[in-house]
């Protein structure tokens, strides 16, 4: 990812090569913590939207990870895309391959991936990272 900041200006800017990944398992530790400590409810971590919940039901993979908040299930990862010449809400892949396809697009595309308990509708961002785009094509290249 390239930023410049440049004390002159009082903007920073992000170029249109974004090609890191951001990763938010240290914002669920501490939101799982608040929970624990009782500064936050479940109520309000535990709220899900339905379309999310029936996403993780009918598409999202299984992780062999219990929820934090209910341990009586195991955590489903779902992944938005979301990205030029796709639907306004993104797609969510229901397999792998889908999923793959999507990331080799000469569009770039933007891929988010939620961790979702079904039984309690906790849900958090996991990560979000850059996919598609010029770079896709080239590594199809050096790959055939």
């Amino acid at each position: 990812m390239s930023v410049t900041s440049d004390p002159r200006t009082s903007s920073r800017a992000v170029s249109a090569d974004i090609s890191a990944g951001v990763e938010y398992r240290l914002v669920r530790n501490s939101v799982v913590r608040e929970v624990e400590r009782g500064r936050t409810q479940k109520i309000d971590v535990c709220d899900a939207h339905p379309e999310l919940l029936r996403a993780a039901r009918n598409v999202g993979r299984r992780t062999d990870e219990s929820c934090p908040m209910c341990t009586d299930s195991d955590l489903v990862m779902v992944t938005f895309v979301f990205g030029a010449k796709l639907p306004a809400g993104g797609r969510c892949p229901g397999t792998v391959a889908e999923l793959n396809q999507l990331r080799r697009r000469p569009e770039p595309v933007l891929c988010y991936e939620v961790e979702v308990c079904p039984a309690c509708a906790w849900h958090h961002l996991m990560r979000k990272y850059p996919a598609g785009g010029p770079k896709a094509k080239s590594r199809r290249k050096l790959a055939q």
